[in-house]
């Protein structure tokens, strides 16, 4: 007789959570050496993106925490596996002095683990929502928001401009630097070390 009866089908529950747009194999920032913290030694960079107006066009940027050096590379598209071939080609002329490489949570690095593999270096993510934890990143997005304000697409910019907004940034002295450039301060450690 129930069958009858109006009422709804209910999809059953299982215990299994969501795990889509989860980043597999994070490993957090509260696992991170804290010797980074200290910013004492040459190697460890933030990762972020940079996204123009309408989602037209990205830039991936990295900065390295002690000599407060800036890598910029547009890319076509905010899908992980094209910013991963990006990071990548970023960072292998300065791998050997590569250490860890500090992430937010975006879907954008959800390849890190082969990052992670082809430069054998260790990668960690910041808490969601916590983006001071990446403060040096977020500050050196904004002096390229100076070049490329939010309102511009990203669409039309050429990689000569983007070198170029790049050299500006790390040829210019820096007051946290003893007013040296980014570009001294990596050279000078990068043959110390």
């Amino acid at each position: 007789m129930y069958q009858h009866l109006r009422h709804k089908k209910y999809k059953q529950r299982t215990g299994k959570p969501d795990a889509r747009g989860q980043i597999r194999n994070r490993v957090s920032i509260d696992d991170r050496p804290g010797i980074v913290d200290q910013k004492i030694r040459l190697g460890d960079w933030e990762a972020d993106t940079v996204i123009g107006k309408r989602h037209k066009g990205v830039l991936v940027t990295l900065t390295e925490r002690v000599s407060k050096l800036n890598l910029v590379k547009r890319v076509p598209s905010k899908h992980a596996d094209v910013v991963t071939k990006a990071i990548i080609t970023m960072l292998k002329p300065y791998q050997s002095d590569l250490l860890t490489i500090t992430f937010d949570n975006g879907k954008e690095f959800a390849f890190h683990e082969k990052i992670k593999k082809k430069l054998n270096v260790d990668t960690y993510f910041a808490h969601p929502y916590s983006s001071w934890e990446r403060g040096l990143n977020e500050n050196h997005n904004g002096l390229i928001r100076q070049y490329l304000p939010k309102s511009q697409s990203l669409d039309n910019v050429t990689d000569k401009e983007i070198l170029d907004i790049q050299n500006r940034l790390n040829q210019r002295p820096r007051k946290l630097l003893d007013f040296k450039t980014p570009d001294e301060i990596y050279s000078e450690m990068a043959l110390a070390a």
